[in-house]
This record gives C-alpha cells, sequence and structure tokens, in this order.
C-alpha cells in the first residue's frame, strides 16, 4: 500500500477522533527514509514544563565576590538541564561561544538516570530513552549558540554512532568538524577481547562558515636553537635556502653565487659553477638584507658550504610579527591527559576520592583552547557540569593569558553534587586550599561565582502569574545584561524592592518597573537626569505594550522591553505547545500612596508574590 491510499484509509477510519486521526496523519508525514529512528519517551520535567514556567532565582549566600572591578561573572545553576536550558534561551539566545559537555555513556551500569530510574542494559528502550533525552536538550543548546559557535560533546562506543547521527539531523552534517579520539586510559587485560583505551570527542559549529579554530604553538622541540642577543624573535630553525626546481618553478635570475667565509663562491646546489636546475629561494637583494640581518646562516658541512636561513617562531622571513602555529589533530594520547588525572586532580582539591571518573582539567582545557585567540571573552557553557571541571579549566585559561571568559555551569543536585562537589570545588578553586601534601594553592581570586536555583511560576498567564513571574525574573535579567550592582536610589528616589529597582555599574545602567502606577512619575525622574546613552528599561505589561506612549519624553533615553511577555515570546518556541488562559481581574492591590511629598514615589514594602 503506497502513502496516498494509507493516507485515505485513515480519514476513512472510524472510532478516532479528528485530533487522533490528525495525530496519525503527522506520524505518517514525519516518517523518514534516511537517518536516526527512535520512539520519542517522555520525560517527567516535560510534564512541569506544560504547567509550569522555570526561572532562575540566586542564592545570594552562596555567592563568591571578587574585589576585581572586571573580574568576570561565572553562573553556577542547581536544576535539571532542561528547566535551566529552557531559563536561559531567555538569557542567553544566541550568545554561547562553546559548549562542553560530558553526558551520562548509557552504559547501562547505573551511569543514567531517566525519570528517577537508572537505565540498565536489558531496557528494551534503552537507546531510545537516551536520545529522547539528548534530542530534547541539543535542540535548545543548538538556539543557544552564537553564529560563531563550537560544541565539544564526550561520549564511547554505547552511544557515539547514535549521537553522530543525531548532531547531523539537530546541527547540521555539514557543521561537523571531527571526532577527537581520545585515549583516555592504558586499558586493562579482559582475556580474549579487544581492549577499550579510547573515548570521542565529537566536534560542530552552529556555522562551519564563521567559526573558527586556532592552530596549536609550535613546540620547543621544533625551533631548538636561539639567538642571545635577538631573543625578541623567539627560538628559530634552520631551513636550506637552496632548492633543485624543475620545469617552470627554476629561475636563472636566482641561480647567483654567495660569497663563503673563507672567500670562496657556492652557487645554489653547491660548488664553485652553476648547477643546472638550482637556484635559492631569495632573490640577490633578499640574501644581503639577510646577512645584514642574521637571517641566514653560512655553515661548512665537512668539506661542503650550505646557506641556511632562519625559520623565526615570532617573525616571519621579513622579521614582521607572525603567530605561527599548527593545527591540531584529532588524536589526543594518554600521555597528554587521561582519567587517572582527572580522579588525582580532584582528590587534590578535596583530599579524598570525591566523584568518580571526572574529566580532567587539562583535557577541557585544551578543548576550549582551540578558539582561545578568536574568543577571549567566550561565554562558555556546560549543561552536564558533574563536578565543574569546566568552569576551573575556564578560570585556568584566564589565569593564563588574561582573558575574562564567563562560564555557566547546570548539574542536578542529586546527593548533594551541586553543592557538596560542583560549587565547592570551584570554591576552592578561587579562595585557594591547602592540599593532601600540606601546599598552600593560592586561589584564582579574579572570578565571581553566582549560585542559582530553578524555581517555577504557573503557566495559565492569570495577572497573579504575569506578576509573580514579573518579580522572580529580576535575577533573570542581571544575568542577561551582566549586571549585578543595584543602587539603592535613582536619583534623590528611593528604590522600592515590588515597585522598581535600579542598577548601575558605571558602564550599563539597568531599571525594572513593577507596577506600572509607578511609570509616570519614574519617566519624570527619568528626564531630569543628565545620563549619556540609553538606560535599559524593564517594565510590566501585561501586553507587548511596554508602555511606550508614557515614555514618550524620554525615548531618546530608554530602551524599553515589555516584561513578561519577551519571557512567554522566548519560551514559546521551547515549550510544548499550550493555550494561553484568559487573563483574569488582578487580586493584588496596589500600593501607590495617594501623596506623594515633592513629587517622589512613596511606597510601602510588599512581601514577595
Amino acid at each position: 500500500m503506497n502513502k496516498k491510499e494509507l493516507y485515505n484509509k485513515i480519514l476513512q477510519l472510524d472510532g478516532l477522533t479528528n485530533e487522533e486521526k490528525s495525530e496519525l496523519l503527522g506520524l505518517l508525514r514525519k516518517q523518514k527514509k534516511y537517518g536516526l529512528v527512535w520512539e520519542d519517551k517522555p520525560e517527567d520535567v516535560e510534564e512541569r514544563l506544560r504547567k509550569e514556567l522555570p526561572v532562575l532565582v540566586e542564592d545570594a549566600s552562596k555567592a563568591i565576590i571578587s574585589t576585581e572591578i572586571d573580574a568576570p561573572n561565572h553562573i553556577l545553576i542547581e536544576g535539571d538541564n532542561l528547566e535551566a536550558l529552557t531559563a536561559l534561551v531567555y538569557t542567553h539566545e544566541g550568545k554561547i561561544d562553546v559548549i562542553y559537555i560530558d553526558p551520562p555513556y548509557n552504559t547501562g551500569n547505573n551511569d543514567f538516570v531517566y525519570n528517577d530510574r537508572f537505565v540498565d542494559k536489558e531496557d528494551s528502550y534503552r537507546h531510545s530513552k537516551w536520545l529522547s533525552f539528548m534530542n530534547k536538550r541539543l535542540r535548545i543548546a543548538k538556539q543557544l549558540l552564537s553564529d560563531k559557535g563550537v560544541i565539544f560533546i564526550s561520549i564511547d562506543d554505547n552511544e557515539q554512532a547514535q549521537l553522530k547521527l543525531l548532531c547531523d539531523e539537530i546541527l547540521g552534517s555539514g557543521n561537523f568538524i571531527t571526532n577527537i579520539i581520545w585515549q583516555s586510559t592504558a586499558g586493562s587485560n579482559t582475556g580474549n577481547e579487544i581492549v577499550t583505551t579510547t573515548e570521542y570527542i565529537l566536534v560542530y559549529t552552529s556555522n562551519r562558515s564563521k567559526a573558527h579554530f586556532d592552530g596549536q604553538p609550535p613546540s620547543d622541540d621544533t625551533f631548538k636553537l636561539s639567538d642571545e642577543h635577538i631573543k625578541e624573535r623567539g627560538r628559530y630553525t634552520l631551513d636550506k635556502l637552496d632548492r633543485r626546481r624543475v620545469g617552470g618553478h627554476y629561475s636563472e635570475a636566482l641561480n647567483f653565487p654567495i660569497e663563503m667565509p673563507d672567500g670562496t663562491l657556492r652557487y645554489p646546489g653547491g660548488g664553485q659553477q652553476a648547477n643546472d636546475g638550482w637556484n635559492y629561494l631569495w632573490s640577490k637583494t633578499k640574501v644581503q638584507w639577510g646577512l645584514n640581518n642574521k637571517f641566514i646562516v653560512l655553515k661548512k658541512n665537512k668539506e661542503e658550504w650550505a646557506v641556511y636561513c632562519k625559520r623565526y617562531q615570532k617573525v616571519d622571513n621579513n622579521n614582521q610579527p607572525i603567530d605561527r602555529t599548527t593545527p591540531y589533530r584529532n588524536l589526543i594520547t594518554s600521555d597528554l591527559f587521561n582519567t587517572a588525572q582527572g580522579t588525582a586532580e580532584l582528590a587534590n582539591i578535596f583530599n579524598i576520592r570525591a566523584f568518580a571518573f571526572p574529566k580532567p582539567s587539562t583535557l577541557v582545557k585544551f578543548l576550549l583552547s582551540t578558539t582561545i585567540k578568536t574568543l577571549p571573552n567566550a561565554t562558555i557553557l556546560d549543561f552536564f557540569a558533574g563536578s565543574g571541571t569546566t568552569l576551573h579549566a575556564t578560570m585556568q585559561l584566564n589565569a593564563e593569558d588574561g582573558g575574562r571568559r564567563k562560564c555557566i555551569l547546570v548539574t542536578n543536585n542529586e546527593n548533594n553534587i551541586c553543592e557538596e562537589v560542583t560549587y565547592e570545588r570551584n570554591k576552592r578553586v578561587i579562595n585557594g586550599y591547602t592540599n593532601p601534601k600540606g601546599k598552600e594553592v593560592l586561589g584564582l581570586t579574579g572570578n565571581t561565582l553566582r549560585y542559582y536555583r530553578t524555581s517555577f511560576v504557573g503557566r495559565s498567564r492569570s495577572m497573579k502569574n504575569m506578576r509573580q513571574l514579573m518579580n522572580l525574573s529580576t535575577d533573570m535579567l542581571c544575568i542577561k545584561e551582566d549586571l549585578y550592582t543595584e543602587q539603592p536610589k535613582f536619583g534623590e528616589q528611593q528604590t522600592y524592592k515590588n515597585v522598581f529597582r535600579y542598577f548601575d555599574n558605571g558602564k550599563k545602567r539597568m531599571m525594572i518597573i513593577y507596577r506600572e502606577e509607578a511609570v509616570q512619575q519614574l519617566v519624570d525622574l527619568i528626564q531630569k537626569t543628565d545620563y549619556k546613552g540609553r538606560m535599559l528599561v524593564y517594565v510590566f505589561s501585561p501586553s507587548e505594550d511596554p508602555w511606550e506612549g508614557e515614555f514618550e519624553e524620554v525615548q531618546d533615553m530608554v530602551q524599553l522591553c515589555a516584561l513578561p511577555q519577551a519571557i512567554y515570546n522566548a519560551y514559546r518556541r521551547i515549550l510544548p505547545k499550550k493555550k494561553d488562559e484568559l487573563i483574569i481581574s488582578d487580586d493584588t492591590k496596589t500600593t501607590v500612596q495617594e501623596d506623594m511629598p515633592n513629587g517622589m514615589l512613596n511606597f510601602d514594602e510588599e512581601e514577595d508574590l
């Protein structure tokens, strides 16, 4: 039976509602001829997101604030990563430059939890559950990546083949860069089977035409020689200046003699007479320049003279600055990084084995380093944060090259991992710690770390829910704008927590207006300021309109955004479809007092909704 006949059969079926028929026809249209196919398995967390919207709320008691003014703000989110990723769509859509994740490998050995239960090897839907789980998260991750964004995904043989096809579908096969083979361990003898010593790291970009990978600096083994008095050129190696040329590559103008230190003449190819087909790579003028500037070495090997040019690390053959690099390779051997190093690293921080099989920070730092030159201020995301290796590696990179990369970590708090391992590890890395040998390890103090948890607001669009979403979105707005310095006043006007708040770090300003009754008075205050540039103004509105009419007199001084509608718009592209309920009457009471002495607002504090 062909597809058209089956289509007509479904339309004629009795006992099915129109909605059920529509669902069947949709499945028929979606059937693939080629690609990865699996049975979608719903998650409990999805059902929660059908009823509630996630927000991020800071636990200020866990904040580690650097005294350095320009310290990057790193973020740790405690919560299910599907919920956290949804919230990040509002704060970071198109803003993440690098994603590194180390998801569960689905080995069947109690490493992958689905709906609060471990998936074992005998589960007939083992791979479908894993693919459903990864599919939902990777689709959101794609929206978070910038147009130059890169994603690294660690995996092993259990799901590598399936993950490659899934990523081809979501990220595009044309954006696949490579599959890095990592020799993670020396392996062990398992009888007659072939010993597995490798894992994989899939590398994709959001747009291959815009993404860039830096080369790695050549090792000292390549540039072994040095000039004592010309150190600014770096170390160097010697390359022969003459070569035998054939066909159209030969140039008679380059076949000339060079005088040696003993007064003899030396032609290309050796000897005191011209050799057919040989020439120098540099012209007579360039050779004289090279001799005068010590770019050429005349060296006698046994009885024969040879002419070499110096190839320096830091300058080219015209003495111009150059950054010599060699491409990275898709093979990482265990002598560079291995799983034992990750275990030892964590034990060195905690004095105990605190986490099973952590990736070494050197491995993650190596992966991040492929993009460090083009992205010195990158935003990095790891939504399978585990022990927090990615943040540790980010801070190490910043310390080494002066970068200001920001890192976002997401993990649940199963067995208190977020609080007791992820957070505690990076707290010690920032503040410093004493290792098991009693040695004091200095902290990477030029970093700020803020701790958030996912919270929820009812999804139905009642006025009460909208006001609650507006109030709870403040921490998300600070994350979105990377602006955390709150001021107690705007001009001479005191702020009120549930009326309006004001943030100003000297470079950027943001006002959040929770009560629309305060708009006109705040417009008057804005008009009296002499600030240059536009201030971000987030204002509560039950619609898309951020009260533009009221702000008309100061339109050149503000950049308006209506909340919570902007959050609804961002979430709508991610969450399952759900009809919005009618807006019911506002059951909250306005706290504006009729008397406003001296034209100033005068609000009583309200409790959080």
